[in-house]
């Protein structure tokens, strides 16, 4: 009896993956997050410019100098801050461009896969409602043990803070608190007055990523392409989740 493929990823078609993920993060750096490499000097400016614009209003005999030097400081850090909040925001908007068309990626091939061998709307739909750790469940039944793969936590990380990054507070937030604090802005503790038991207050506006941890993001994407099973034959695909097996049922009841 012959052993079918159930899921295949070709290396013509990983490549191709993994290709069109590098364009866009080579991209998004080069046109977007390269921007801000000179955000100081671009403040300095704006304070210079602020002076320049002002000087008809300074009177030697009512002002005092320090007075505008200081307000032309204020505009400067003033432009700085705001300039270091659209850098974050773009950086998050870069990690969630690359997360979102990773998990879309993946979930147009598995349904690709699955159209070989099973006919029904369904079982597609539902791999296009699942959730992440459903997917990975999925993932997991080819007999490929990936959370307990290097890469893991690094994806996993990402789907959090990029939740976070869209939703705020919440549950994805707790667990990114509990799991991954390396992508939270240190907060200082309160003492909560009824039970004196310090609590960490911070919410979501305490998120933080740097260039690094976008670049680490980037290349867990890859690893993930690189290590997924070129073939995964029907004797392999033993344990399905129940939430695929159910999509079955009903597309074969109707």
């Amino acid at each position: 009896m012959s052993d079918n493929v159930f899921f295949q990823m070709r290396p013509e078609y990983r490549q191709y993956l993994i290709g069109s993920h590098n364009f866009y993060c080579e991209q998004a750096n080069s046109r977007l997050l390269s921007q801000f490499q000179n955000i100081d000097v671009e403040a300095r400016a704006e304070a210079d410019k602020w002076l320049e614009d002002n000087q008809h209003r300074f009177n030697p005999d009512k002002h005092d100098p320090s007075d505008f030097y200081e307000k032309a400081e204020d505009v400067g850090f003033n432009f700085y801050e705001m300039l270091s909040d659209m850098e974050e925001r773009t950086r998050l908007s870069v990690l969630a461009g690359m997360f979102h068309e990773w998990d879309k990626q993946l979930r147009e091939w598995l349904s690709r896969e699955v159209n070989h061998w099973h006919r029904g709307e369904n079982l597609k739909t539902s791999i296009w409602k699942a959730q992440f750790l459903q997917i990975i469940d999925l993932l997991e039944s080819f007999g490929w043990d990936i959370k307990h793969i290097m890469f893991y936590p690094k994806l996993d990380a990402c789907r959090l803070v990029v939740n976070v990054f869209k939703h705020g507070n919440g549950g994805a937030f707790d667990v990114l608190k509990s799991n991954y604090p390396q992508y939270l802005d240190s907060g200082s503790n309160t003492v909560n007055p009824f039970t004196g038991v310090q609590q960490d207050t911070r919410d979501y506006s305490y998120l933080k990523i740097t260039d690094t941890d976008v670049q680490e993001m980037s290349d867990v994407i890859i690893e993930f392409w690189q290590n997924v099973p070129e073939n995964v034959l029907k004797s392999q695909f033993t344990n399905p989740p129940k939430w695929f097996l159910d999509a079955i049922q009903r597309d074969n009841s109707n």
